[in-house]
């Protein structure tokens, strides 16, 4: 995951590198502003400072995954996290729909509702009801993404027969939910995701993969849900055990530096990838 700013290796550098290094999916985030004011304390330093200022210098990540995917062939390209809801969901589902078009199929939309509810007020999404726009977003995409004639009708989304192409080239544009462990949120991937994206913060998975498995189950949900575990170490003890619990993916952070440390730090960090996988 490169969390892209206006510095740094370019999102097209980065994934031509972890391509070429065998890594299978390059990830940028979502914001599209930050208010300088606001109430909405940032989830990891629990007041309105930020961790990093590169969320305020946040590249637009469809436009940052379209330079991706003219340099690479096999890589797949995500969010991680996007926030839909502050898009026109035509709009987005046209955009996503043409990306992986162009991409041969390799789109995955990691999304979250959004922990930033002021940033959310500028686009006109009431915080208290994010996760119920999100979900209208989502099925109203996936009818644009899959009906010939195309409609929804909801409370934040509503449009009447329309065509719309390019259809994706995958027959479902796979959903990842980045958010915070919860049984509220495990229910809501069942019914309306393909799986989990979990947050840096996220270390203790055992019990949140279990509950998450069990609530897949009881929505009739059938296999298992995709976890990708966000900000995760080559520790081989580590991978192994979060492989038993049944994680997909691993995702790792980049550093935003110049192209030939980050090219050189992909290099090392395959390294040793490799070493752990022959251990």
């Amino acid at each position: 995951m490169l969390f892209t700013s206006d510095r740094g290796i370019t999102p097209a550098a980065a994934a031509r590198a972890a391509e070429a290094a065998g890594f299978a999916t390059f990830y940028v985030p979502e914001h599209t502003h930050i208010p300088v004011k606001r109430v909405s304390p940032h989830p990891r330093t629990g007041d309105a400072s930020l961790p990093d200022d590169r969320y305020s210098r946040t590249l637009d990540p469809w436009v940052a995954l379209a330079t991706a995917a003219a340099v690479t062939s096999r890589i797949r390209l995500s969010t991680a996290v996007a926030l839909p809801v502050e898009s026109d969901p035509i709009t987005l589902a046209k955009t996503i729909a043409s990306l992986d078009h162009l991409s041969g199929g390799r789109v995955t939309l990691g999304a979250g509702f959004g922990w930033n509810v002021d940033e959310l007020t500028d686009h006109g999404v009431p915080g208290h009801r994010r996760r119920t726009v999100l979900r209208e977003y989502l099925e109203a995409m996936s009818a644009l993404w899959t009906q010939e004639e195309a409609s929804y009708d909801g409370e934040f989304v509503s449009f009447g027969p329309s065509w719309a192409w390019p259809k994706p080239v995958q027959p479902h544009i796979p959903v990842l939910l980045g958010a915070g462990p919860a049984e509220k949120t495990f229910r809501w991937i069942a019914r309306h995701a393909d799986g989990w994206l979990t947050t840096p913060a996220d270390s203790d998975l055992d019990g949140h993969v279990a509950l998450l498995k069990e609530i897949w189950a009881a929505e009739g949900r059938p296999g298992a849900p995709r976890i990708c575990a966000l900000g995760e170490r080559p520790d081989p003890d580590r991978l192994a055990h979060l492989d038993s619990l049944g994680v997909t993916e691993t995702i790792f952070g980049l550093p935003d530096r110049s192209p030939e440390e980050v090219e050189a730090w992909i290099g090392r960090l395959a390294g040793k990838l490799t070493r752990v996988t022959a251990h």
